[in-house]
């Protein structure tokens, strides 16, 4: 059984975790230019117009927002580099086994298996159902 993918795999997957990196890169610039050129729009007529301020506010939000989910999935993107570079990118971090190679080239960011992310909220729940079940029992203890 495959333990790891092969070093020409691993290349492939890092050619592939680059080119959506640089992307992410130029994305982020763009959004935070974004926000530069609205702060700077809305600085001529701030004040004059609260449904206008408003609105600038909500759009500024939005892009900050958007900003920092992008500087998370670019995180994501330099720790599968990093999990390329010591040849453990693409084993599950639940099961240990190999992660789908067809998973890994759509969502090249992924730690886990598919049966591992779908056991992951049948667990959550579960465990939410006993903490329930608990609270029930020690609220029936002080009737």
């Amino acid at each position: 059984m495959k333990t790891r993918y092969s070093d020409v795999e691993l290349e492939e997957f890092r050619v592939l975790v680059e080119d959506k990196l640089v992307k992410a890169r130029k994305q982020l610039d763009d959004l935070q230019g974004q926000i530069v050129e609205v702060t700077e729009s809305s600085e001529d007529g701030f004040g004059t117009d609260w449904i206008e301020d408003s609105s600038v506010g909500s759009q500024i939000d939005f892009l900050n927002e958007m900003v920092s989910r992008q500087r998370k999935y670019i995180d994501q993107l330099e720790n599968a580099l990093l999990r390329i570079g010591n040849k453990t990118y693409g084993i599950c971090a639940v099961s240990g086994e190999l992660i789908d190679k067809r998973r890994l080239l759509a969502v090249p960011t992924t730690t886990k298996s598919v049966n591992a992310k779908t056991a992951a909220p049948e667990k959550s729940r579960a465990q939410l159902d006993q903490q329930l079940h608990l609270a029930n029992q020690l609220s029936l203890l002080k009737w």
